[in-house]
């Protein structure tokens, strides 16, 4: 009888293990289905993610490379902070273009907290209504192109500043520093579009040398910082290292600089100039109210720090790596400069109105910032969970879409190092929005720079006339080949050229 139970209960086994088994099935089933589909990537370390892949100065050129073993959608942990890097275009297209709602927040560094008086800028300020009122002001009042043209008269003697700069340089046949005369007349240009005159009392707190050490300091202090890595610890790191002190003393001094402007321009009795800056727009729209926000001593700031700050380091950078690259292509900068001699004559200097006739030269700007963007990473967070490619990116995960890579990936340039202007002919990429996602060099979607048109035209109005007006040799002892193009990083490029007066310009 024993048997006979052992061998019933033996049938029946399989049928008592039926639920279960379905059971256990679903129950696995429910986790595959939601377990997360994480982008493939490095390994990690203990504590600090992936941080010791961040040590090179072009960490742009590192994620590259890393992206060539793992994948163009490529996940990293920078110490507790989730992120995605991008490098290809059909995952570009989708996070600028496809889900740019879903990835339309900026990185917000720690660094740039105070100094963007926590975060009411242009560049930094979240999604939503505050970020629509400032971009549509940016648009339609501040960086219009009815604005950009208000200051003709300021770019036009700006460049009369500089090149008589540059002429008083060389006087002794010796080599200009390219980047500081560029900064210096992007900072004098930009300071008044944004301030109005450079006299005056709190202008001259800039005087002696000040400036270049204050844009130094910001930009050291606006870069990544260990606290941006391991946030709920912040505000320990940033005392330990210092960092804390030196922004605060930094801050304190933009702020007593821009309040005193602020001031000249609110005194009745102050002297009126014939065009409005910006810091005018931003007070007279403040009075009318029109704004869906009150406008605040503290959002002018903001935003007149951020279009001075940007504008400065942009544009001297990218004029710099435009002689960087025509004085190590020889060729490229003789065709550019026949372009522009061909078509001036006798006349005296280049003006705005001449710029639409040089072609070469607007091909040599474009390829210029292929090779090197102003943002080489543009920097995203995701708002809410979605998909790229297939893979899960949860709400704040950083997101790096590396433009320099896109850039100069074979598979969507023909000889990616090389530097070819002609690439640009009959093209249809623009500097500006575009639906060439392989070309960002200023961003894309809704974050795209909006200083765009004021930036373009202060650029090819400066190469334009100090290509005319000298023809620019390496020093002595130099050949091109020992142009470093890659070895540092950013903007900040220390160019030394020679100047040699042009025989036909105003300045004879």
């Amino acid at each position: 009888m024993e048997n006979t139970l052992l061998h019933n209960f033996l049938l029946l086994l399989p049928l008592l293990l039926l639920p279960l088994y379905f059971f256990i099935t679903l129950f696995q089933g429910r986790n595959v289905q939601n377990k997360p589909n994480f982008p493939p990537g490095p390994p990690e370390l203990p504590i600090i993610g992936n941080l010791h892949q961040l040590t090179a100065k072009q960490p742009y050129q590192t994620l590259s490379q890393l992206s060539k073993i793992y994948g163009p959608v490529m996940r990293l942990k920078y110490g507790r902070v989730p992120t995605v890097v991008i490098s290809s275009v059909e995952a570009a297209e989708q996070v600028m273009k496809t889900l740019d709602l879903e990835f339309c927040n900026r990185i917000q560094f720690a660094g740039r907290r105070r100094l963007s008086y926590n975060y009411v800028d242009i560049a930094l300020t979240p999604h939503g209504e505050y970020w629509r009122e400032i971009r549509k002001i940016c648009a339609l009042e501040l960086l219009s192109a009815k604005r950009v043209q208000s200051f003709k008269a300021v770019r036009a003697e700006e460049v009369d500043v500089l090149i008589k700069s540059i002429l008083s340089s060389s006087s002794n046949n010796n080599p200009v520093n390219v980047y500081e005369k560029l900064t210096s007349f992007a900072h004098q240009t930009i300071c008044r579009v944004a301030f109005g005159s450079t006299d005056g009392q709190s202008k001259n707190i800039f005087d002696n040398g000040r400036l270049t050490q204050v844009l130094d300091e910001v930009a050291f202090l606006t870069s990544l910082s260990a606290s941006d890595f391991f946030p709920k610890l912040s505000w320990i790191i940033d005392r330990i290292t210092g960092i804390h002190r030196r922004t605060e003393t930094c801050f304190r001094y933009l702020d007593m600089f821009l309040q005193q402007v602020l001031d000249e321009h609110d005194n009745p009795q102050a002297l009126k100039l014939e065009h409005e800056d910006i810091i005018d727009v931003l007070l007279k729209l403040r009075k009318a109210h029109t704004s869906t926000f009150r406008l605040t001593n503290n959002h002018i700031k903001a935003v007149v720090l951020n279009v001075y700050l940007g504008g400065v380091d942009i544009a001297a950078g990218v004029m710099t790596w435009v002689m960087a690259e025509l004085a190590k292509n020889p060729k490229a900068k003789k065709k550019v400069q026949e372009e522009i001699r061909s078509y001036m004559g006798s006349k005296e200097k280049v003006e705005e109105s001449d710029l639409d006739n040089f072609h070469y030269l607007k091909m040599v700007v474009k390829e210029t910032l292929r090779l090197h963007p102003t943002l080489p990473l543009l920097t995203r967070e995701s708002i809410k969970h979605s998909k790229i490619d297939g893979y899960d990116i949860y709400p704040k995960t950083w997101v790096l879409i590396n433009t320099w890579a896109l850039a100069r990936n074979p598979k969507y340039w023909k000889n990616p190092e090389e530097f070819l202007p002609e690439r640009f002919k009959n093209s249809s990429f623009a500097l500006g929005e575009n639906q060439n996602f392989e070309y960002k060099p200023f961003g894309g979607g809704r974050r795209i720079c909006p200083g765009l048109n004021m930036g373009s035209v202060l650029t090819e109005l400066v190469l334009a006339n100090i290509l005319y007006t000298f023809d620019w040799e390496l020093p002595e002892g130099l050949n091109t080949e020992d142009l470093n193009m890659e070895g540092l990083s950013g903007t900040r490029y220390p160019l030394e050229l020679l100047p040699i007066k042009h025989v036909v310009s105003k300045y004879d």
